[in-house]
């Protein structure tokens, strides 16, 4: 397929697992001008069914039988799954948005990212909170944090089960950070517990950049009650994000820090913040199909999803969790 210039035809989009989250893929792309919904897969034949005929399109239950006929798919499968799935799509010159963790393991992520390179390919990696709207907002407000807390914490259901709570769910968080405070991580301390699955339910991670900003990252899946809040803290200002509510508080200090001593207190003045209410699933598969049609780099990409999995990787083994001698993330 030659996918070197702007197609003037509709490009044709497949999905990959139509479960909780390929579902909504599925829809979006059926509802989206000037793209084709072509085909789902899922191992589940009556669940690919029902989707296929809910928008019309074929299914089957082998994603090998999508290799042909569509340019980009989204595969929003079991993590284990994504290496060999968008490997294939790759090597047949097909573009792929791979939810987030891009791979199980850092060789398989390494080797995605390299492909796509290689066969010049579109590798978007489903990190959706960078699509959240107040997350976006970050980029203009973030400058030189100094201390960033984050708590993600969610009550207990059964789906993701099969990898831990960090590549589950801190690993959003992960990917926002990097992107924001731009610096290489220089040290990890780290605990998690298992407390209903096998694996990791509950972490707390304290990442240490070597530009002195340090980020304390909460992750549960077993908690009473849902909260999704980032807080930054930087010289002149402090930031408050709520994902669920998709809102932003800025209070900024006006004045010299130092007038106190004349008796010229600084002030702290609240921004008003104004946030699009938008989809952020639909702005992602937005922004992946534009850099399909226009070869865009994707706003986050293979190397970011790689990054990504590193640091989620690293955390994973100071709790004990982590990479086997092989390299690979274990599946216990």
């Amino acid at each position: 397929m030659n996918h070197d210039k702007k197609e003037s035809s509709p490009p044709r989009l497949g999905v990959v697992g139509v479960g909780y989250l390929g579902r909504h893929h599925a829809r979006i792309y059926a509802d989206m001008e000037g793209v084709k919904l072509a085909g789902v897969v899922d191992v589940d034949e009556d669940r690919a069914a029902k989707i296929g005929g809910k928008y019309g399109v074929p299914h089957y239950v082998d994603y090998r039988d999508l290799l042909s006929g569509i340019d980009a798919v989204s595969i929003a499968s079991p993590t284990v799954t994504h290496f060999e799935i968008a490997r294939d799509f790759l090597q047949h010159g097909i573009d792929v948005l791979v939810e987030k963790p891009i791979t199980a393991t850092l060789p398989q992520a390494e080797e995605l990212v390299r492909m796509a390179g290689m066969h010049q390919r579109i590798l978007q990696v489903g990190h959706i909170e960078r699509f959240n709207g107040a997350v976006r907002e970050l980029a203009r407000l973030v400058r030189n944090p100094g201390f960033i807390e984050v708590h993600r914490l969610g009550v207990f259901v059964d789906r993701a089960t099969d990898v831990d709570v960090i590549l589950d769910l801190m690993i959003h968080d992960i990917d926002i950070i990097l992107s924001l405070v731009r610096s290489p991580v220089r040290e990890i301390r780290a605990n998690g517990v298992a407390v209903i699955t096998p694996n990791v339910d509950i972490a707390n991670a304290r990442l240490a950049f070597e530009n002195g900003c340090v980020a304390n990252v909460t992750a549960s899946r077993v908690s009473a009650r849902p909260q999704r809040k980032m807080r930054f803290f930087q010289p002149d200002t402090y930031i408050s994000l709520d994902f669920q509510a998709q809102t932003v508080e800025c209070y900024r200090r006006v004045g010299d820090p130092r007038g106190y001593l004349s008796g010229q207190m600084p002030k702290i003045v609240r921004e008003e913040v104004a946030i699009p209410k938008e989809e952020p699933l639909k702005v992602e598969l937005s922004a992946f199909v534009e850099a399909v049609q226009d070869r865009l780099r994707p706003i986050v990409g293979g190397e970011e999803g790689l990054n990504a999995l590193q640091v989620a990787t690293d955390i994973l083994a100071e709790i004990g969790e982590g990479p086997t001698a092989s390299g690979q993330a274990s599946a216990s």
